[in-house]
């Protein structure tokens, strides 16, 4: 009887034991998921958060896909499928120095993501109607999610959820993640190690960040961005809108802005342009206009009529054709009558007079 009894008590004592063991694991797993928002750091994406597509070697679409923000490649340079696909609100950035930026800061965030400390066991599989509240969870291998998975914000429009993925994300076709109490798919990041693939027909939220590559396969809706460091990023016929901002973040830089702008404009442009223009204008025309004209139109009309004006040629023009006509036609038209007069009456002949010569006009030099 007695070791009836002693192996009942032993058998009483080890059931409390695993009691409370679970009673402790139960509690530790509450504790995580209630205190996971508050231990979680926001991921900053820099850069890379102004693209809804960003690749490391090439950019592969089928049909019409809709990119929303930008769609970059870098370092690769092969980007094809579009058209038919589109890039709205955004645009095409191939290897070039924005792209290559964003791939670095894509990197820090990436390294940021999984160097936080897990708030919750580590899973594999993840979703057939679960709710998780935020935190950091780690699947040391891969991740796969099914069914519908919602995401509680639980009235923070601040919370973060951060998956970490030792190797390769999946989620099964038809898969659904939703987002409830002011979630918001600007703070869901999914820090995959190698590739991630989503399968035809998901809805899926946040922003995917894989080491090699990211396959998106038909019809998919994303509220996130597909960015992978190193491979491709493949799309066939789905719709990617990279979220804005959260709404929480974006008071913070309007009172910023506002007092520093306002004060600096207004004293700079005022007094540099007044006293500049007024001195410098006044001084530099006056002088220079008023002594050139005057003495260069002054003297010019003087010296001219003394130079024209000679009186030398008018009294020699008239004065020599006047005199010589006259005296040579009064000589030789008188001579002749009396000679024959002049022989008759007293027949003796007198000598003939010499013939004048006829002057011959002489055109005296003009001086002037």
């Amino acid at each position: 009887m007695t070791d009836i009894s002693n192996r009942a008590v032993r058998g009483r004592a080890a059931l409390l034991t695993v009691a409370l063991a679970l009673l402790t694991a139960v509690a530790v797993f509450i504790a995580m998921q209630s205190n996971a928002g508050a231990l979680v750091t926001p991921v900053d994406l820099g850069t890379a958060g102004a693209f809804g597509v960003l690749a490391g070697s090439t950019v592969t679409n089928t049909g019409a896909t809709i990119v929303s923000g930008d769609l970059g490649l870098s370092p690769g340079s092969s980007v094809t499928g579009f058209p038919p696909g589109t890039v709205i609100n955004g645009s095409m950035q191939i290897t070039n120095a924005l792209a290559a930026d964003a791939q670095n800061d894509l990197t820090t965030a990436y390294n940021a993501a999984a160097a936080q400390t897990p708030t919750a066991p580590p899973v594999s599989f993840i979703g057939a109607g679960q709710t998780l509240t935020p935190g950091v969870y780690d699947a040391t291998s891969t991740l796969e999610v099914g069914g519908a998975l919602t995401l509680d914000g639980q009235g923070d429009p601040n919370a973060v959820f951060i998956f970490q993925v030792g190797s390769g994300l999946t989620t099964d076709v038809g898969t659904t993640i939703l987002l409830i109490n002011d979630a918001n798919a600007c703070n869901v990041f999914w820090q995959v190690g190698s590739s991630a693939v989503l399968e035809t027909g998901t809805t899926f939220q946040g922003t995917v960040m894989a080491l090699t590559s990211i396959t998106v396969d038909r019809r998919n809706t994303i509220a996130g961005r597909m960015l992978a460091r190193n491979g491709a990023v493949t799309l066939d016929d789905d719709s990617i809108v990279a979220p804005t901002s959260c709404a929480s973040s974006s008071p913070s830089p309007s009172p910023s802005i506002t007092p520093t702008v306002t004060p600096t404009i207004t004293p700079t442009i005022t007094p540099t342009i007044t006293p500049t223009i007024t001195p410098t204008i006044t001084p530099t025309i006056t002088p220079t206009i008023t002594p050139t004209i005057t003495p260069t139109i002054t003297p010019t009309p003087f010296p001219t009529p003394t130079l024209s004006s000679a009186p030398t040629p008018t009294p020699t023009l008239t004065l020599i054709p006047t005199p010589t006509p006259s005296p040579t036609r009064t000589s030789l038209s008188s001579s002749p009558s009396p000679s024959p007069t002049s022989v008759k009456h007293h027949r003796h002949k007198h000598p003939k007079p010499a013939p004048v010569p006829t002057p011959v006009p002489t055109t005296l030099p003009v001086t002037g």
